[in-house]
């Protein structure tokens, strides 16, 4: 059992939390305040179980590589403590209780599902063709927002018509903008493994980037808490919200802060202090929407 947790990231809960904060923004956006506590569940355990199958996906892909980085030398399946066999079997079974929850929902949540699989399933392997595959993690970690809305707005229609008229103009736009915070921490991820990275030929935002890594990164948080100001105005929230984005705002600044020496401690605890900033958006759009 210690190397399954290990192997799902039991002890480092950011990975999920990364997932968590925008798909449930874009729920209390949907319900125009607190969705229920079903969906809330669902959504809840959903990222934390599929974030978890990922992992499982992720180590056996990369099992070749890691073992040549300091970092992911010794997770299970790369020091041969977990098979590649046993690692995707866990995986599976998590994937398969993800989606019992998403069959307690709507046919368009459901349909959406099946999308986002496919693109959590790509992610690991776009390193190998890809000169920035985080814009890949970026979509597959942004993928609860519409489907969020879908669970919220969707009916019982299983047709393209219905689920386009479950998930609005919005969650696309939410998703986008939600997209360029996972480049900024995944690049500052990618900053973390870069040496290694390049003696090994695996792409990464950080290599594609070079000396503009530190500029980007900022670059990124900008298009990222502006994109969400903006839609936010535009769906009614207010002062509440615009103050929980100006908080994260100061924390993309100390992110600057511990990045800019591009020191691999500072990038790997700017990366891992992200979930606040999450956490602060979506305070921002809670709290607003209760104090109407």
């Amino acid at each position: 059992m210690r190397l399954y947790l290990d192997l799902i990231r039991w002890n480092r809960p950011a990975g999920w939390l990364l997932l968590l904060w925008p798909t449930l923004a874009a729920l209390w956006l949907a319900a125009d305040g607190f969705p229920g506590w079903h969906l809330l569940a669902v959504y809840t355990l959903g990222t934390f179980l599929m974030r978890s199958a990922g992992c499982c996906v992720n180590d056996v892909a990369d099992r070749d590589f890691d073992r040549h980085v300091k970092r992911t030398a010794q997770r299970p399946v790369t020091r041969g403590a977990l098979s590649a066999a046993q690692a995707l079997g866990c995986g599976a079974l998590l994937a398969l209780l993800a989606f019992g929850l998403v069959l307690t929902t709507n046919p368009p949540t459901i349909l959406l599902s099946f999308a986002a699989l496919a693109v959590a399933l790509a992610y690991p392997f776009a390193k190998r063709l890809l000169a920035m595959p985080q814009a890949v993690l970026g979509l597959a970690f942004s993928f609860g927002i519409p489907m969020a809305f879908a669970a919220v707005l969707g009916g019982r229609a299983w047709s393209l018509a219905g689920l386009a008229e479950a998930v609005p103009a919005q969650a696309w736009w939410l998703l986008l903008g939600n997209l360029f915070w996972v480049l900024a921490y995944d690049t500052e991820y990618a900053m973390v493994d870069r040496d290694d990275d390049l003696a090994l030929g695996i792409g990464s935002s950080a290599i594609a980037l070079g000396r503009w890594d530190v500029a980007a990164v900022l670059a990124f948080y900008a298009v990222f808490l502006a994109s969400w100001a903006v839609l936010g105005h535009g769906l009614g929230l207010g002062g509440v919200f615009q103050a929980g984005i100006a908080l994260a705002a100061g924390q993309a600044l100390w992110h600057f802060r511990l990045i800019r020496s591009r020191s691999r401690e500072g990038c790997f605890r700017a990366f891992r202090l992200n979930h606040w900033l999450g956490a602060s958006v979506f305070a921002g759009v809670a709290l607003d929407l209760a104090l109407r």
